[in-house]
């Protein structure tokens, strides 16, 4: 599922003033973990590639915050092909602490004025902070109407990210160095949806915030006087922590006067909301969220995909059924379902990797594909292929890989399963589908399940021999969390804030009129 844009990612770092040094800190010392933090950053390239950046702490230079950024991957971004250059960047920016951050865009520009931390300057130290952020706020459009009602207001930028700067600029208002925590559980009344910020200011006071629904994942890591936090838990494992933990939903770490604290800045809500999708999709397949594995919870989908497939009698399989993922993140699934239905997993589909993302190259999407994927007719020709793809949201990629198959990788039938139930809903959290209109699957279905003869009528626009998705109910089992706390709008229609309420209204109103054209939270709030 190429076509679906990546999360963004944040990162944190801090080496606490000690007389002992951490290990895993010891190559390069205290006073240079922002060479930790571009490792940090490379783990999380998954989640955006579009522009990567830190600011740095460092009390004994005149700027105590200095931020660092640019357009493209990690490896770009802090010239890590160019030793020389990138041993510069790295001495011009060490420090104690930093924060970071990986981006993909769901708002604003692709340029590098948007790329993240954003830094805001103050004489005063407590009030010159930077920060970074993860997620999206489904009321953005309301909060920007409300700054700019308010007397000398102004937005450079239309993303989320320039309006909680703006929010935190005046809850660190006045005379008197204000309680972070207290801070926080202020913009947590007016915030609404998924937002897990990475913060820091100029006296070196640091907080990590994960939102009250939890939507998206955040770790953390404590050895010795070395504290790290990540959007995965695969940043924090391969710099050698070994105790990685979950960030409770409302939960912030705060880290002042040399002291790390848990603190809990919002009420507990009636649920959680943890995207599923961070499960089937966006999370490395090594890492860990909310005490879950991403790589057993997607070989549990394939088992899921065997048992319904035995249940189908659709395929006989046989010695010329072959099970193929779709690069990389439907792997584990389709290992898992070939090893129950007894046929080999086999990669008819490679990936170049020296491409870049798919979503980034040129215009035409199947020239794209082409130039990315490679089917290899040596183990396609003459056979049933089962193509197994983490999850159909615009078909567009889809429908290209099937044409490769066919026609250059000489497959005999094309059978498609999907370990994910249909999308039926735009994301207002964070995942770039905002509008009913790019969906794939709502253009077939009457209702919220789908049917056999739709799924039937999907296969021939298609071009596939068959077609099925997982049920509704296999999500939960497989990630081994209750449905309620999980977030499954994109499958369910069910929005766990009211602002997701309200926009996925506003996208139907606009779905009905026959709009099509730009993303539904930013159109307004309606």
């Amino acid at each position: 599922m190429h076509e679906l844009h990546h999360e963004c990612g944040v990162a944190a770092v801090y080496h606490l003033e000690s007389a002992t040094p951490s290990k895993l800190a010891e190559r390069d010392g205290p006073e240079q973990v922002t060479r930790l933090m571009v490792r940090m950053l490379i783990d999380l390239q998954n989640r955006g590639q579009l522009a990567a950046g830190l600011t740095s702490f460092n009390p004994h230079r005149d700027d105590v915050l200095a931020t660092y950024k640019q357009i493209g991957t990690v490896i770009e971004a802090f010239r890590l092909n160019h030793p020389a250059k990138s041993e510069n960047i790295l001495r011009d920016y060490s420090g104690r602490a930093a924060i970071g951050h990986v981006r993909y865009a769901t708002c604003g520009k692709n340029d590098k004025d948007h790329a993240q931390p954003f830094e805001r300057y103050h004489g005063r130290k407590w009030k010159w902070f930077t920060m970074a952020f993860n997620g999206q706020l489904a009321n953005y459009q309301e909060l920007k109407s409300e700054l700019l009602n308010k007397e000398d207001y102004y937005l450079m930028r239309d993303l989320d990210t320039e309006v909680i700067m703006h929010y935190l600029r005046y809850e660190l208002r006045g005379d008197d160095r204000p309680d972070l925590v207290q801070v926080f559980r202020n913009l947590s009344k007016k915030f609404d949806g998924a937002y897990n910020l990475v913060f820091m200011n100029g006296n070196g006071d640091m907080a990590v915030v994960r939102d009250p629904l939890g939507i998206r994942p955040l770790c953390y890591a404590i050895d010795g006087p070395l504290f790290a936090a990540a959007s995965e838990s695969v940043a924090l494992s391969n710099l050698g922590f070994t105790q990685v933990k979950t960030l409770q939903p409302g939960e912030m770490v705060l880290i002042q006067d040399n002291q790390i604290r848990i603190e809990r800045f919002a009420e507990p809500r009636p649920r959680t909301a943890h995207c599923f999708f961070e499960w089937i999709y966006f999370a490395n397949v090594a890492s860990t969220l909310d005490d879950r594995s991403v790589y057993l919870s997607r070989a549990a989908l394939g088992k899921e995909l065997a048992i319904q497939e035995h249940r189908l009698g659709i395929i006989k399989p046989d010695y010329n059924t072959v099970v193929v993922p779709v690069p990389d993140t439907g792997k584990a699934a389709a290992d898992a379902m070939a090893y129950e239905l007894g046929v080999p997993s086999v990669e008819g589909l490679m990936r170049n990797r020296h491409i870049g993302r798919t979503f980034i190259e040129g215009s035409n999407r199947a020239d794209r594909v082409k130039m990315k994927f490679s089917p290899l007719r040596e183990v396609l020709e003459g056979r049933r292929v089962i193509l197994v793809e983490d999850s159909i949201v615009r078909s567009t990629t889809l429908k290209s890989l099937l044409s490769l198959i066919r026609d250059r990788g000489g497959a005999k039938e094309v059978h498609v399963r999907v370990a994910c139930p249909p999308i039926i809903a735009p994301c207002f959290y964070g995942i770039d589908m905002s509008t009913v209109s790019e969906l794939y699957a709502p253009q077939f279905m009457r209702g919220k399940i789908i049917t056999l003869e739709e799924q039937q009528a999907m296969a021939r626009a298609l071009e596939a021999d068959s077609l099925f998705y997982l049920p509704l109910d296999a999500i939960a089992r497989c990630i081994r969390l209750p449905a309620d706390r999980l977030c499954r709008a994109c499958i369910t229609g069910e929005y766990p804030s009211e602002a997701g309420k309200r926009m996925y209204e506003l996208a139907l109103r606009k779905h009905d009129a026959g709009g099509t054209n730009g993303r539904t939270y930013e159109t307004g709030c309606g």
